[in-house]
């Protein structure tokens, strides 16, 4: 039987994001493995990694629950595990929590979200987290059978918050709305904002290029000492 969500994940943890971009000096599976094996020894609760290569090297090195997500596609649209095959190749290659786009846009395939965790479920138990960008869409993906909702997606689809911080109010908005775990994930760069998430409702936080990016963490230490002399 495959552990729940709460039980592979404890409240209040940090789960963090292994992921790099294409054109990153970082973007080789064994660096993002070398990357979860430090989180896990930081004391890290769990993992969030993307694409079948990386979960897979991942999933050998590292005993932490894993979050796999499969990028593909168009980045404007639905692009995090579009499908239903594509959230099944992410469980063969060792994620023990699927994350998916939980958004009410159209699904690539043409099909609902509700078939497509239908689906999911049919051919595994692993828990499956909604990334989300409104609280309308985070209610939808609970009703359609999400165990989890992730704010992941505020402010990238030209709804909810797109501030440079998280979005504490569409934290707080789901905590009050929706019946399971709700995560706080999207632009967290600090403890600070890590506990001010938890305070707003989130069960756990999901932090990534504040600790994983260092291209991201160096310039905005140049552009702060770049205010200095004005």
């Amino acid at each position: 039987m495959t552990a729940t969500f709460t039980e592979q994940i404890p409240q209040h943890g940090l789960i963090v994001s292994c992921q790099a971009t294409t054109g990153s000096p970082l973007r080789e599976s064994m660096i993002m493995a070398l990357m979860a094996e430090s989180a896990e020894l930081g004391g890290a609760a769990g993992l969030r990694a993307n694409g079948t290569a990386d979960v897979a090297m991942i999933s050998s090195r590292v005993d932490l629950p894993l979050i796999g997500i499969n990028k593909l596609g168009d980045p404007a649209g639905v692009f995090i595990t579009p499908s239903v095959q594509a959230a099944l190749e992410i469980v063969d290659a060792g994620a023990t929590i699927i994350a998916l786009d939980g958004t009410q846009r159209p699904r690539p395939d043409g099909s609902s979200l509700a078939d497509q965790l239908a689906m999911i479920k049919a051919e595994t138990q692993v828990p499956i987290m909604a990334d989300v960008d409104t609280v309308e869409a985070g209610m939808a993906a609970r009703r359609a059978g999400a165990d989890v909702v992730a704010t992941t997606l505020s402010g990238y689809t030209g709804t909810g918050d797109g501030g440079p911080g998280p979005d504490l109010g569409l934290v707080t908005a789901l905590a009050a709305a929706v019946d399971c775990p709700v995560i706080a994930e999207g632009r967290i760069r600090d403890e600070s904002e890590a506990l001010a998430a938890l305070a707003a409702g989130a069960y756990a936080v999901v932090v990534g290029s504040a600790i994983t990016n260092p291209v991201l963490t160096t310039r905005r230490f140049v552009d702060r000492l770049g205010t200095f002399a004005s």
